[in-house]
């Protein structure tokens, strides 16, 4: 109790309302703000990392074979009538290519 009292007498007025504001933004940070940009950097490797026959499913639940990747735009072919599509690189969702190293 009395390292309590010291610590508030020590330190001027001001700065103990703004305490609880800090430790609010540094909550949001650890909780919120920093598993988001986790989650981005995954998944914009994952963008980098495709490939040519590597099967993908798109936001939009399309799911194919890459046929070509240019700089933006990806070809992909769709089963059952090997229909070619080009979508937008931002909208593959995932890779569910298996590895055979699985």
């Amino acid at each position: 109790m009395t390292s309590t009292i010291l610590l508030a007498i020590a330190l001027p007025p001001g700065v103990l309302q703004f305490l609880p504001f800090v430790l609010i933004i540094g909550v949001f940070y650890l909780l919120l703000i920093r598993p988001n940009q986790k989650k981005q950097q995954t998944w914009q490797q994952m963008l980098n990392d495709l490939k040519a026959g590597d099967k993908v499913t798109t936001s939009g639940g399309i799911r194919g074979t890459i046929l070509s990747i240019k700089e933006d735009a990806i070809q992909l072919r769709v089963p059952p009538d090997n229909i070619k599509i080009e979508v937008v690189k931002s909208a593959i969702a995932s890779v569910t290519t298996e590895d055979a190293a699985k």
